[in-house]
């Protein structure tokens, strides 16, 4: 009886601890208002060619790639760029001072 109470205290803990995780990275990726550049995060399973597309589509300038090929450095259009990253196939779009050291090329 003793080891369900124990598996139930580490999961618990385990939730919390990834709950919490997930809350920081969500507050520290949000786009600032009036930002100019932005990262755009598309599906992993995309070529590059998809995600230079897609950015086109959005009428989004490509800054810079990076590392991974489906993450792009944009400047979006200024009247509603985000929403049409997001209608292009943007899984996340992030403020790219909070990633710049993370995935430099």
């Amino acid at each position: 009886m003793i080891l369900p109470r124990r598996w139930t205290a580490w999961l618990n803990a385990v939730v919390l601890l990834v709950a919490g995780w997930i809350v920081i990275a969500v507050l520290s990726l949000q786009v600032r208002p009036g930002t100019t550049v932005v990262a755009v995060a598309f599906p992993p399973w995309w070529s590059a060619q998809q995600v230079f597309e897609a950015a086109a589509t959005a009428k989004a300038e490509i800054v810079r790639s990076t590392a991974l090929p489906t993450l792009l450095v944009v400047r979006p259009d200024d009247h509603g760029g985000l929403a049409r990253l997001t209608e292009a196939g943007a899984f996340l779009v992030m403020d790219v001072q909070a990633i710049a050291a993370c995935f430099g090329k």
